[in-house]
């Protein structure tokens, strides 16, 4: 087992790591939009937030070794299913390779954000 971490992703806020690798799968914890330099919640919208959340999530993958292109499963998590198909707009950009994905609405995120992704990845 690996714990990942990388200073291009926001730390975590509990006692919890970014992601842990075992044998040739990644599990992410999830990933908000934070901006990693400053802890602060990016913007307050769905598109900005969305987009902060992923770039956050690339930064996991690539310290593993891994990319979008090899997640195998994601699980979205909105504050608010009105924002849906913003959300996925902005997400069918980067899973290209359309990896299997459960996306449910939540009454609360961390911080109040309105968006969280996590994801299980192979490793190469």
């Amino acid at each position: 087992m690996r714990v990942i971490d990388t200073k291009n992703a926001p730390a975590a806020i509990g006692p919890y790591s970014q992601a842990v690798a075992v044998g040739n799968l990644l599990y992410t914890s999830g990933q908000i939009p934070l901006d990693p330099e400053t802890g602060a919640v990016a913007g307050d919208d769905i598109v900005t937030q969305t987009e902060r959340a992923i770039a956050n999530l690339g930064a996991v993958l690539a310290e593993a070794g891994s990319d979008f292109t090899k997640v195998v499963k994601t699980t979205c998590f909105l504050s608010d299913m009105k924002n849906f198909g913003v959300f996925n707009e902005i997400y069918a950009k980067y899973f290209t390779s359309k990896p299997a994905r459960s996306c449910v609405e939540v009454s609360a995120l961390p911080k109040g954000v309105l968006v969280e992704i996590e994801a299980v990845a192979a490793i190469e």
